[in-house]
């Protein structure tokens, strides 16, 4: 396919924009020029349904008082767009968690204080505890406190049970006991950790000492989880709770379960230690009544995950991805799994094995006859129907964006899900799996929302070329947002914005990285997918595979001219931008080429022989990067050749990409690139530190500084501003 030189047809979303006297219009300002309504914009995650469908609720985050913290709210969104949606929760600790009894009572996990509690030093905990809302009306009161906090609940769909997970110290014998222990931890000041195993850390936090539990609860009826409320104090020494795997060790670390519907059951990952450190991932099931493990599916050559339970409870719906190698790439498929009388005995069985895509949400119907799920397609991530007993799929949604969440109802009629694109960020909508009137299958409705959606300053347009020629010829595109008033008169400065992952596709709302911002500094901001990307089928993930610098790197490249070449672009001012693997293919571009004007480069990977052993799961990076990879594509090896100047970006609770990393990078830029420090240690180059951030900058005023930095170093180098002006609040 030749490349895309013209502008195609423009896409926004515009509120309202009102004309003046003369039928000029005036420049538009939206949320995207102002950091400080940026960061305030509500944001919503997560849906959950009622049993009875009557009910949606999300969550929103918003900003406290002060605009330092970020805290959510459970709100109700009507399914029929009868009402506008309302908040149903409110507390300075914010609530998260949502799900439904059979009832119709909503529970939910929250830090918020206790009114109920007899002492006052039970009134409030840092760890989150079990709420309930009830149905009927009234304020909510607590359920169960564990000394660990409670997260990951779920419920029954037909019987009055819940499970949830919490922490507890290793010799803890009950929740009794767990207390006991992280008192005199805390008493006598010891955080002390003695490791068995690995990993020791994950993303950005310690693992240990305490380690993972799920545990399971009946309740007989409304009547009995009201009268529970009643006890001030509550905890889970009061309640008929099980624990459903003690002494589990590691096992239940970042497990994904689900709950059958009769709540006799949950099918859970189940990590197994392997040599070197390593571990995969097993499914099994854990009964409720009798605490007996049974294992499910043990392969030898795949992790396992997502399990999903079927309506009747007598099938499991998983993913199963393969153990990458250094020339293979892994490869998700969608497997089912009946259950039966002989649990574990059936063989599981792929589905739709000619689909080349990596499923995932998968939800069933109600009657068991087939699966929804979503998966990444040429940047978008639309929903798709399986029918099991043929064996198909058929796409249902065809627009530009990505859905999430499904929540299908109970009748089968739609299915609820959060929709998200490059022209609005998460909402809730309805799509229509039967015909009705009007309506065919695959009609969206997009639902009352607790917020609208902000006013785009710009426009959203794609670009495609082709890399190779003939049988090698393979199709790139990305995403391009162009800012209003950009034409041929007046063409926009570029800006290349290179995703992490690898494995992933920008084709999704982010309010970490989002384009907007820049676009409302005048620039145009490409959002390219490149080989090891998703949604382009197994082939072009393969492509990139164990050769970062080399098909990435071109592709990067490739459609970066296909750009520049619109009249519309500007190709004298550019610039290059990544953060984690987009950070490293940030770096690798400094070393390879002079084209671009500024490179700013966060989180990133710099030196690979470095990188592997230090990260927070360095088995899975030598599943693919051999020494010879690490040392024919590791950037720290072009430092030499880097004559850009560079802005870097790390923060010190990063451990996925350990903050070595940036250490290493600014000190060899400053000592041996085409730019290094002179005699009085000047330098271009910018290095930007977060003692308290991990891998992304999460926090309301360090994504402003992270903004406003980025911004005054490209404006000083693409734009030619001259010396920014820096943020008071760096001192």
């Amino acid at each position: 396919m030749p490349s895309t030189n013209e502008p195609g047809p423009g896409l926004r979303l515009v509120q309202t924009t009102d004309s003046v006297g003369d039928g000029a219009f005036p420049p538009l300002l939206t949320a995207f020029h102002d950091l400080d309504e940026y960061v305030a914009l509500p944001r919503m995650s997560g849906l959950v349904l009622s049993p009875d469908g009557s009910r949606l609720v999300t969550q929103v985050a918003t900003l406290n008082h002060d605009a330092t913290k970020v805290h959510t709210a459970l709100w109700e969104v009507y399914p029929t767009r009868a009402r506008p949606a309302r908040r149903l929760t409110r507390s300075a600790q914010g609530e998260s968690g949502a799900a439904f009894t059979p009832d119709g009572d909503l529970l939910f996990t929250s830090s918020r204080p206790n009114a109920d509690a007899a002492d006052d030093a039970d009134k409030g905990s840092d760890q989150p505890a079990l709420w309930v809302l009830p149905a009927g009306g009234g304020e909510a009161r607590i359920v169960a406190t564990c000394p660990g906090g409670v997260r990951g609940v779920r419920t029954a769909h037909s019987s009055p049970a819940v499970v949830f997970a919490t922490d507890m110290l290793p010799s803890a014998k009950d929740g009794a006991h767990d207390e006991t222990l992280r008192k005199l931890r805390k008493d006598t000041k010891v955080n002390a950790i003695l490791h068995d195993g690995y990993p020791v850390r994950y993303w950005d936090h310690d693992l240990g000492p305490d380690s993972p539990h799920l545990l399971g609860w009946h309740f007989e009826a409304r009547d009995d989880l009201a009268r529970s409320v009643e006890v001030a104090g509550l905890s889970i020494e009061h309640l008929k709770v099980r624990d459903l795997a003690p002494e589990p060790g590691h096992a239940l670390r970042e497990a994904e379960y689900d709950f059958s519907p009769d709540g006799s059951f949950v099918v859970s990952t189940w990590r197994l230690p392997q040599a070197k450190g390593a571990y995969r991932t097993a499914l099994v099931l854990l009964d409720i009544d009798t605490q007996q493990r049974t294992v499910l599916v043990d392969d030898p050559d795949a992790d396992l995950g997502s399990p999903a339970i079927s309506p009747d409870g007598t099938a499991v719906v998983y993913v199963r991805e393969s153990v990458s190698t250094p020339d293979q790439a892994p490869r998700r498929t969608l497997h089912l799994l009946p259950l039966g009388t002989q649990t574990g005995t059936a063989a599981p069985r792929q589905l739709v094995a000619g689909w080349d895509r990596w499923a995932t949400g998968a939800q069933w119907l109600p009657d068991g006859s087939g699966l929804l799920v979503t998966a990444d397609q040429d940047g978008r991530a639309p929903v798709f129907a399986i029918d099991l007993a043929t064996d198909t799929i058929e796409q249902l949604t065809h627009d530009d964006s990505a859905y999430s969440d499904l929540q299908v109802a109970p009748d089968a009629s739609v299915v609820y899900a959060l929709r998200s694109s490059y022209l609005a960020p998460a909402h809730p909508v309805r799509v229509q799996l039967t015909a009705v009137e009007n309506r065919p299958r695959g009609t969206v409705t997009v639902l009352r929302a607790p917020a609208p959606p902000p006013t785009l300053p710009g426009m959203l347009t794609e670009v495609r070329t082709t890399v190779g020629e003939g049988d090698e010829a393979t199709e790139v595109r990305g995403w391009l947002a162009l800012p209003d008033g950009s034409g041929p008169e007046d063409p926009a400065p570029l800006l290349l914005w290179i995703h992490g992952g690898p494995l992933g596709s920008w084709n999704t709302w982010s309010w970490r990285w989002n384009p907007w911002l820049m676009v409302a500094q005048g620039y145009a901001v490409l959002l390219p997918d490149p080989a090891l990307s998703t949604g382009y089928g197994q082939d072009f993930v393969q492509r990139g595979w164990g050769r970062w610098g080399a098909e990435p790197y071109t592709d990067l490249m490739a459609i970066t001219d296909a750009t520049v070449a619109r009249e519309d672009i500007d190709e004298t001012r550019t610039a290059a931008m990544g953060g984690s693997f987009g950070g490293y293919m940030a770096n690798w571009v400094a070393g390879q080429t002079d084209r671009f004007q500024a490179v700013v480069t966060h989180a990133s990977l710099w030196a690979l022989d470095q990188f592997g052993p230090t990260t927070d799961a360095s088995f899975y990076w030598a599943r693919e990067m051999t020494a010879e990879m690490a040392e024919r594509y590791s950037p720290h090896r072009n430092v030499g050749e880097i004559r850009t100047p560079m802005l870097v970006v790390h923060g010190d609770k990063d451990y996925r990409v350990p903050i070595g990393e940036g250490l290493r990078l600014w000190y060899e830029l400053l000592a041996a690139s085409q730019l290094a420090a002179d005699d009085e240690g000047r330098t271009p180059h910018r290095f930007l530190y977060f003692p308290d951030e991990n891998h992304w900058i999460l926090t309301p005023q360090h994504a402003k500084v992270w903004y406003q930095v980025v911004n005054g170093f490209l404006a000083e180098h693409v734009l030619g501003a001259g010396t920014p002006t820096l943020p008071e609040t760096l001192g």
